[in-house]
């Protein structure tokens, strides 16, 4: 793999977890002297206070005339640069009069292309809300430090009034502390001759570690979203390694594949994407996913009534859905880091927004207890609303053709697989790899 290639990957290494340290973004100054100074020391994770805290990369002399604020012990001085390091409380602000209290987003792989979409996506207030702060926490290597700090200056440059707080480090139990939102998106991609087996390892070992930092750290009902490749089983392995924390509260990212199969049903039909609706994506975030026809609609028609061309619809259709991140890269020559950090913001307002009536989207969540006969103890994706809660319920009025649940069974059988494949990693004995097909991922070439 390319060095340039290596960059564009958000970079997590489970062997960087026994030399955690916790850096914060207040912690970084545009001096060098600074950077150099405070890189490798240890600090204490940013306090949980109605105070907020902002940082900026301005040194303290630099500071002619400070905003009046509480008094501060001064032997704190050096934990913080910059005038948005002062302390205050929010309350007396007239424009904060409405604010909510802080969310505390984590963030893994922050360093990496999707993470450089998402983040300011995130602060900007587009995801929660013109008027919910959040506290952001950056999850990345030892290697891509410097890149985590380079990303926390920009994020402080950009002045967003809704971010409050930043933090970096590479040790997921300091910075999933208290966390109430885990997106999980460091993961290592599928390199030059290397098996589907190889790269489930390689990568369960990660989340396992995540999974167990969440477990001890974390809110008790953070809401964890997986994106980082082969994102069902990640996701399976995560939860099984937190078992504190609701199996339902895990998803695998499968709302870019819902996207691309709305586009298509809107390109063949001659609409705009938002007369399609009642999109379902089955399965694994893999060439064996499914996208669902038969319970789609195009301006409340199903689609079969739309669209006459079935013979389209099972192959075509089906085929560029399941292929567009390949084609994507052919064609670009980088993966869809941009469209996938628009599909995880897109999830996450799913499970914050009541979801319209009649309508659903599709998550990969944990099976036990679905309504459809699909295999117990998996990651698997299905349709769900929600009441804005940040909960889902599965959708029970969908039907199934021949067609449909014959797919729907090659994914599950590929999903089984992947399981044994880690039984290691999920506390259920000696992982045996016996993959049905060398299955490639979506975005794989």
């Amino acid at each position: 793999m390319s060095s340039s290639a290596t960059m564009a990957v958000a970079e997590v290494s489970s062997a960087s977890y026994t030399k955690a340290r916790l850096l914060k973004s207040s912690q970084i100054s545009s001096l060098s002297t600074h950077l150099h100074k405070h890189r490798h020391s240890a600090f204490r994770p940013l306090p949980r206070t109605q105070h907020a805290r902002i940082s900026c990369s301005v040194a303290p002399n630099q500071v002619e005339a400070p905003i009046p604020v509480q008094a501060k012990d001064p032997k704190n001085k050096s934990d913080c640069y910059g005038v948005f390091c002062l302390t205050y409380d929010l309350k007396a602000e007239e424009e904060t009069k409405s604010w909510k209290k802080l969310i505390n987003v984590a963030v893994s792989g922050a360093a990496g292309m999707i993470s450089n979409h998402l983040l300011f996506k995130l602060a900007s207030g587009e995801v929660f809300g013109p008027d919910q702060p959040i506290t952001l926490k950056l999850l990345g290597s030892e290697r891509s430090i410097q890149a985590l700090e380079g990303v926390a200056m920009e994020l402080e440059d950009s002045l967003y009034p809704l971010l409050r707080e930043v933090s970096i480090g590479i040790d997921p139990y300091e910075v999933f502390q208290d966390a109430e939102w885990a997106l999980l998106i460091g993961a290592k991609p599928r390199g030059p001759g290397m098996e589907r087996a190889d790269l489930l390892d390689i990568n369960g070992q990660i989340f396992a570690e995540q999974g167990k930092a969440l477990n001890a750290v974390a809110s008790r009902n953070v809401k964890v979203i997986v994106v980082g490749n082969p994102c069902n089983t990640n996701a399976l392995i995560c939860l099984k390694n937190a078992p504190n924390i609701p199996a339902t509260n895990f998803h695998a990212l499968t709302r870019l594949d819902e996207n691309r199969a709305k586009c298509q049903l809107a390109l063949k039909a001659g609409v705009f994407y938002d007369k399609v609706s009642n999109m379902t994506i089955w399965g694994n975030h893999s060439t064996t996913q499914v996208p669902d026809f038969l319970n789609a609609r195009i301006d409340g028609l199903p689609v079969k009534e739309v669209i006459k061309d079935h013979k389209w619809l099972e192959e075509e259709f089906t085929e560029k859905v399941q292929n567009r991140g390949g084609v994507l890269i052919k064609k670009w020559g980088r993966s869809s880091a941009a469209s996938t950090a628009v599909s995880v913001v897109d999830a996450i307002k799913s499970l914050v927004t009541p979801t319209p009536e009649g309508d659903w989207f599709s998550t990969g969540v944990y099976t036990n207890g679905n309504p459809y006969g699909i295999a117990e103890d998996i990651v698997f994706s299905m349709p769900c609303r929600s009441k804005g809660d940040g909960d889902y319920e599965l959708v029970k009025e969908v039907k199934f053709d021949d067609y449909l649940w014959n797919r729907i069974k090659k994914s599950e059988a590929e999903l089984l697989a992947e399981k044994r494949c880690v039984a290691h990693l999920t506390g259920e004995g000696v992982g045996f790899c016996d993959l049905p097909d060398d299955t490639m991922l979506p975005g794989e070439v």
